[in-house]
C-alpha cells in the first residue's frame, strides 16, 4: 500500500525541529510536500522499508537522559531522579551524592559533555539557583542550558530555544514546583521555523569563534 506524505505532513515535521525525512519505497510525495521540503532544505533520506521499521522501534526505546547536581541539588536531585524513572527514562546520575561541598563547573560540564557526544538524549543540572551552572555548560559548543524557574519558562525553554540541558534551582523551588517544570519540559517540542534561524546564528557565531582556537 502506497503512503502518501502531504504539505501537511512536512509542515509538522518541521515544527518538530526535523532536518531530514525518511522515505521508502512505497512513498509518494505530492508537489507541494516537495516545495515545501526544497524551501525548508529539508533532507530526504531514502530507505527500505525494513530500515525504517527497525529505527521506528529503536525510537520508543527508553529516552537517556544524565543527571547531576552539586551538594546544594542532592536531594532535589533523587527526588527528580525517581520522577524520570517513574516515567520509564534510563537515568545516568553522574552525583555529586552528598551535601559535602562540591564544585559545581565539574558537574556542569560533565554533564553537558554527555549531551554533547550524544551519549543520552538529554541533560539536568541542580544547584542553589540554576544559574551558575548553566554559564558553566553553556560555555561548550551546541549546549543550550536553560535555567527554568516556572511552567512558563519550560516551555518556552523547549519551544523557542530547543534547550538541551534542563537547570533548576533546589534553594528557589520546592519538589512540586520542580517535578512541574521537568514534566513541561520533557512533553513540550521545539516549534522549529523562525526560532530555528535563531538558533543557526548562535550556532554561526560559535563555529567562527572556534576557528580562532
Amino acid at each position: 500500500m502506497k503512503k502518501l506524505i502531504t504539505e501537511f505532513d512536512v509542515l509538522k515535521l518541521i515544527r518538530l525541529g526535523a532536518t531530514e525525512i525518511e522515505i521508502d519505497e512505497n512513498v509518494i510525495i505530492t508537489p507541494l510536500a516537495y516545495d515545501r521540503i526544497r524551501h525548508s532544505n529539508l533532507k530526504i533520506i531514502k530507505r527500505s522499508s525494513e530500515e525504517i521499521l527497525k529505527n521506528s522501534q529503536a525510537s520508543i526505546l527508553p529516552k537517556k537522559c544524565v543527571i547531576g547536581s552539586d551538594h546544594t541539588g542532592v536531594k532535589l536531585k533523587a527526588v527528580l531522579v525517581d520522577e524520570l524513572k517513574r516515567k520509564s527514562f534510563n537515568v545516568i546520575d553522574i552525583g555529586t551524592f552528598s551535601e559535602e561541598s562540591v564544585d559545581y563547573p565539574d558537574y556542569a560540564f560533565a554533564v553537558a559533555k554527555k549531551v554533547l557526544l550524544n551519549e543520552v538524549d538529554f541533560g539536568i543540572l541542580i544547584d542553589a539557583t540554576g544559574i551558575p551552572s548553566a554559564i558553566a555548560a553553556n560555555k561548550l559548543p551546541g549546549i543550550r542550558a536553560a535555567t527554568c524557574y516556572n511552567d512558563f519558562s519550560a516551555k518556552s525553554s523547549r519551544e523557542h530555544n530547543n534547550a538541551n540541558i534542563l537547570v533548576l534551582g533546589a534553594k528557589t523551588l520546592s519538589n512540586d514546583e520542580a517535578k512541574s517544570i521537568l514534566n513541561i519540559w520533557l512533553t513540550t517540542d521545539f516549534l522549529g521555523e523562525r526560532h530555528q534561524r535563531r538558533l543557526d546564528k548562535i550556532s554561526a557565531v560559535e563555529q567562527k569563534l572556534l576557528k580562532k582556537f
